[in-house]
């Protein structure tokens, strides 16, 4: 493993067209904005970068991908341009709305993703839905496949997640039990039943 610091990307830049178009990462969650909570679970972690609107975190470096709203590929793919030269070997790629995430949460997934011969772990539902902005991947891996990406659809503008990821060999990480460190907030009932689990 390389010795630089571990590395999590924050995609915070959705259209949460489901909540009125709001800045949902900007939206509190038992009180806490669910940005804030993502960047304290990533931040024990090492090196973070959020890619989003410039009005994100204070004091985290954001950048923006382009155009604005290109989709999360997009976004990765900005993040890598801006930092591949200091990344680690293990990236984690988080959705900027996930307020039930936690430091545990990505450990666990960087463990999986750092042994055997896998290109990184993601978290799976009850459904056998892998949840893709939730994981840890070889850094490396994911720079192949953004290239590969660019090179055969010309850019990464609003190429899905499937896209990027489908093709890597992923583990896939089972959680049992509640809350569900994968569990992003779409609507306002999202929001209402995270802060149930929040509060308890």
């Amino acid at each position: 493993m390389s010795d630089l610091p571990f590395t999590s990307i924050v995609l915070a830049g959705g259209a949460a067209r489901r909540l009125g178009g709001i800045d949902k990462p900007s939206v509190r969650v038992a009180g806490v904005s669910m940005i804030e909570r993502v960047l304290a679970a990533a931040g024990p972690s090492g090196r973070t970068i959020v890619v989003g609107p410039a009005n994100g975190p204070v004091g985290v470096p954001t950048i923006q991908e382009s155009p604005p709203g290109s989709g999360p590929v997009a976004a990765t793919g900005a993040a890598f341009a801006a930092v591949e030269a200091e990344m680690a070997d293990v990236v984690a790629i988080l959705g900027g709305d996930l307020p039930l995430l936690t430091a545990g949460a990505i450990a666990e997934l960087r463990a999986v993703a750092a042994r055997g011969r896998v290109d990184g772990a993601v978290y799976v539902d009850a459904g056998g839905r892998r949840q893709w902005l939730c994981g840890a991947w070889r850094s490396a891996s994911v720079a192949g496949r953004l290239a590969a990406l660019v090179d055969s659809r010309g850019s990464l503008e609003g190429a899905a997640l499937s896209e990027l990821f489908g093709a890597l060999a992923v583990a896939e990480v089972v959680r049992a039990g509640d809350p569900p460190p994968w569990f992003d907030c779409d609507t306002e009932d999202d929001i209402r039943r995270a802060e149930e689990w929040l509060t308890g």
